[in-house]
């Protein structure tokens, strides 16, 4: 990391291996800018990155690390399947190729969405299963999934998810879901966690943040890593990305905790996972 970096905690998981609790996100990085935004990324001090391949984008993230001449073993990279490949041989076919645009290893390889409404989600999860087994893929987890879908794994007598990358915010808190991980030893890490930018009209979060003289996004990614939560915040701008690295020299006290929490009031920023079925 850089010299003004702070040391990132990890996170046990339950294969053994332990995830950096911050990184940094791509979601909605446009493919064109892709290699110049994490590689400003890694420059400010990020070494945990978050693509996907419904982004597009997974070139630019896999230029940007070859280019960095950060050694391999220093960095932890997370991609995760196309609703489009979810039967065996589509799925080993889209690996295949997340590994070359990567630089062929990917650290945590996720099922983006479960499109339960339709599939059966253990028939996804084996043929994670093989694409641990058979690729340079060192973990599996999924994203989306519900205390219902956790449920049809275990039933099936497949293995236990590592992570679950789920919505989780101040205005939705998801603490049913977070709780079923919690049962399972599942690791979460929290998706939209400044919920598409709502957070920052808000004017108890501006009190709060003005109260320990940080940024609202500081406030809300502490929030987040205090409740135990992995999380990837997304910027273009090279002073945000250091911005939401310095969370580290503050704490927030049990009762600025649980006025945060205290915002939910059930609001997505993204799609309901019982419902979502897009497969692009």
């Amino acid at each position: 990391m850089t010299a003004s970096t702070p040391q990132i905690p990890l996170i046990d998981l339950n294969d053994g291996r332990a995830i950096p609790q911050l990184g940094f996100g791509t979601y909605q990085v446009p493919p064109a800018d892709t290699e110049k935004v994490v590689s400003d990324a890694l420059e400010a001090g990020y070494r945990h990155l978050d693509t996907a391949q419904m982004y597009g984008n997974e070139d630019g993230v896999g230029r940007a690390i070859a280019a960095s001449g950060i050694p391999r073993d220093e960095l932890w990279l997370t991609t995760k399947l196309n609703n489009s490949s979810h039967e065996r041989a589509a799925a080993r076919d889209s690996a295949e190729r997340s590994l070359e645009a990567l630089g062929g290893r990917i650290d945590l390889f996720l099922v983006h969405w479960p499109l339960a409404m339709h599939d059966d989600v253990a028939r996804v999860w084996e043929a994670m299963e093989g694409i641990r087994s058979d690729f340079a893929v060192d973990s599996i987890g999924v994203s989306n999934f519900t205390p219902a879908n956790l449920a049809r794994l275990s039933e099936a007598g497949l293995s236990t998810p590592t992570v679950n990358q789920i919505e989780s915010n101040p205005y939705f808190v998801n603490d049913e879901v977070r709780a079923a991980c919690t049962d399972r030893g599942i690791a979460v890490e929290a998706w939209s966690p400044l919920a598409q930018g709502a957070v920052f009209g808000d004017p108890q979060l501006t009190a709060l943040a003005e109260q320990v003289g940080r940024s609202i996004s500081q406030v809300v990614l502490r929030w987040v890593l205090q409740r135990g939560d992995i999380v990837f915040p997304k910027s273009s701008s090279p002073g945000r990305m250091r911005e939401n690295l310095d969370l580290f020299d503050f704490e927030l006290n049990d009762e600025q905790m649980a006025s945060i929490s205290a915002l939910h009031n059930g609001t997505r920023s993204g799609p309901d996972p019982d419902t979502f079925d897009w497969r692009g």
